[in-house]
């Protein structure tokens, strides 16, 4: 047994990963179970699930699928419950599920707009909400924001810069509720940019010139890096961390 290394396992406990489908979510769920954790996976695209369900399971852990719209309360709450079901507790959450565009402000279209808040800012919120009802102290929400929500993106993002933004700020507020109240430790991780599925068809030269300029590492992160970030915040080894958001973006927001 080593004491500090202990701290970052998650045996025995069930966490939910919402986006789980794939990209950055796919991955966070896989790096949980190797942890020990089992999971709860949600996402639109249910036929995908299934994919990061059998990766789950070849760690030795457990997986349930739970298709899952998190713009629709109901959606999140029958994600909560259906996971009570099966495992009689939960004790993380993974506030992953995200979108976005890239669309010039006098473009965007009020629906465009709101679509994007609505899974990635209230989308969070309700699964926050319907987890932390059954969760006891001790639990832990890690909302996946973005380095946009704390510097000015390469390309017109408002919808999804403010959207990361209010997640920062629900994070904060959230942890103020909660953290005494009732032992559940809210916290937010920043990424940057990372080799994904939603920058799969961002302009590679522009972007790679960003990132040179403003990143002292001028590189892409890896879902590794933000895996162990992910995995830090939702195991006891951040017991002393809550209301903050962890920066893991080369050190662009920081530049």
């Amino acid at each position: 047994m080593n004491p500090v290394l202990d701290r970052f396992r998650l045996d025995d406990r069930v966490v939910v990963v919402t986006g789980a489908s794939s990209g950055l979510g796919a991955g966070f769920a896989v790096a949980l179970a190797h942890a020990g954790a089992d999971v709860v996976l949600g996402a639109r695209r249910a036929d995908r699930l299934q994919r990061t369900a059998e990766a789950v399971r070849g760690t030795g852990r457990r997986a349930l699928c739970v298709p899952t719209d998190v713009s629709e309360p109901q959606d999140c709450t029958a994600l909560v419950e259906a996971a009570i079901a099966e495992y009689g507790r939960l004790d993380v959450l993974v506030n992953n599920a995200g979108i976005g565009t890239a669309v010039p402000a006098l473009r965007e279209t009020p629906r465009q707009f709101r679509e994007v808040l609505e899974v990635n800012l209230e989308g969070a919120y309700w699964m926050a909400q319907a987890c932390a009802r059954v969760m006891l102290p001790g639990s832990s929400i890690v909302n996946v924001a973005s380095t946009l929500g704390l510097i000015a993106s390469y390309a017109p993002q408002a919808a999804y810069a403010a959207s990361k933004a209010g997640l920062i700020g629900l994070t904060r507020d959230l942890s103020q509720q909660w953290a005494g109240r009732r032992g559940i430790r809210v916290n937010a991780i920043a990424p940057g940019y990372v080799a994904s599925e939603m920058t799969a068809d961002v302009p590679g030269a522009a972007l790679e010139a960003f990132i040179a300029a403003r990143s002292p590492l001028a590189r892409f992160g890896d879902q590794a890096e933000l895996d162990s970030a992910v995995v830090f915040l939702a195991s006891p080894a951040s017991g002393y961390v809550t209301g903050s958001t962890l920066a893991v973006d080369g050190g662009m927001s920081g530049h």
